[in-house]
């Protein structure tokens, strides 16, 4: 069975017979067939969630995390401090919502803003960076776009969101455009966010 949600897919492998030894290691089989078809996309099994599975790789390789967001709001920094023992790696976040807090506290460029915008590649690249250095964090996520419903341009529509992660060897950003629905842009920009810095986190150790 498939079970959807925003920027998730939860796969169910059921099977039914008389004999639970050969159910059980009929589903194990196709549980590793899917473990080597797709190792990428997947993050965790049972009820394990994302920023779980982040939680733990953070753990694993002694690294620390801090947030710079503005659509989300702090979204980010609630699912990752909903983990018990979290304060092991998260050292905290910054919601820059307005432009001037961007620049105050961020160190956000005000050419950059006035060049490219708050919702820009450039502007979550520089978020990203000064939030590393300011928290003196090993990884970074830094997040801004327009969840809606209103704020969208000819240029740059609703669900707009540029997602940057500051890692220990490099610093990336990715544009997404997610839907007009302000509730889902947030949680899909959290998602997309977390299991960035999960690839990230992966690729670096």
């Amino acid at each position: 069975a498939y079970l959807p949600q925003p920027g998730i897919v939860r796969l169910r492998i059921t099977a039914k017979g008389p004999d639970k030894e050969v159910i059980t290691n009929t589903v194990d089989e196709k549980v590793d067939e899917l473990s080597k078809l797709i190792p990428e996309l997947i993050f965790g099994y049972g009820e394990e969630t994302l920023e779980e599975n982040v939680g733990v790789l953070l753990k694993k390789s002694g690294s620390s995390l801090s947030t710079a967001e503005s659509c989300t709001g702090g979204y980010i920094a609630h699912l990752i401090t909903s983990i018990a023992g979290s304060s092991a790696y998260f050292k905290g976040s910054v919601v820059a919502y307005d432009n001037q807090i961007k620049m105050d506290i961020l160190g956000v460029e005000e050419k950059t803003l006035t060049d490219h915008g708050a919702v820009s590649e450039q502007t979550v690249l520089e978020m990203a960076t000064s939030v590393k250095k300011r928290f003196g964090t090993d990884y970074a996520i830094a997040v801004s776009g327009i969840a809606g419903p209103g704020g969208g341009t000819e240029t740059k529509a609703v669900g707009t969101t540029w997602i940057a992660l500051a890692g220990k060897h490099e610093v990336i950003a990715k544009k997404f455009n997610f839907s007009t629905n302000r509730e889902r842009n947030i949680r899909l920009a959290a998602v997309f966010a977390l299991n960035r810095l999960r690839l990230l986190i992966e690729k670096e150790q």
